[in-house]
């Protein structure tokens, strides 16, 4: 029987918007669904963990990165610098696992460049006032770094008219399981199956 192949999964939002929870969420009830962890020059924030949460590196490390030709993309948000590993993409989907990235609109116009057949989800907040009290409630942004994030994710959410799919995060329980069903969805198109096809023409069983 044919071995399943993965898909890649773009999941962009603006900061605050619930991404990360999302994220989790679908990690815990979706066995076939990985997340490719990012590297990051980010100092790490309370709870977050070394190659769970991101891999952690100095600027000067990442910059050797770039230079190795280790990333499938990065760019430079709010002064650090985020990137996905090649090897990363690698390892997961050659487990027939279908790997989420978790990346902003540049990035994600990169990877879609890179690998048409990506599938990207942008998630929308049900309001930037709501956007805006999730972001305070982080406790994590100065005044002046709330009003930076907010112009910021306007010009975000601006590129959301590009992507395959958008979900609304008003409850991230149900935000994720519409996630899920997009990825279902794909994961049953044809172009991605068509190895079935040949294994019940070539009398073998698929079940």
């Amino acid at each position: 029987m044919s071995k399943n192949v993965g898909l890649i999964i773009v999941l962009s939002g603006p900061s605050g918007v619930g991404k990360g929870t999302v994220n989790r969420i679908l990690q815990k009830t979706n066995t076939n669904i990985m997340t490719s962890v990012s590297v990051t020059t980010r100092p790490p924030r309370e709870g977050e963990l070394e190659g769970v949460s991101y891999y952690f590196k100095s600027r000067e490390e990442f910059e050797l990165l770039i230079k190795e030709d280790s990333f499938v993309e990065y760019a430079c948000v709010y002064g650090n610098y985020y990137g996905t590993l090649k090897s990363e993409l690698e390892r997961i989907i050659g487990m027939g696992k279908s790997v989420i990235l978790e990346i902003d609109t540049y990035g994600a116009k990169n990877i879609k460049k890179l690998i048409p057949n990506s599938v990207s989800i942008f998630v929308l907040p049900p309001s930037l006032a709501e956007l805006e009290r999730r972001i305070e409630g982080r406790g994590t942004e100065e005044c002046q770094s709330l009003t930076k994030r907010v112009i910021a994710a306007k010009e975000e959410i601006a590129f959301a008219r590009y992507y395959d799919y958008i979900v609304v995060n008003d409850e991230a329980t149900c935000c994720a399981s519409e996630v899920a069903t997009i990825i279902r969805a794909e994961m049953l198109k044809v172009k991605n199956n068509s190895a079935l096809i040949d294994d019940i023409i070539g009398g073998n069983n698929i079940c």
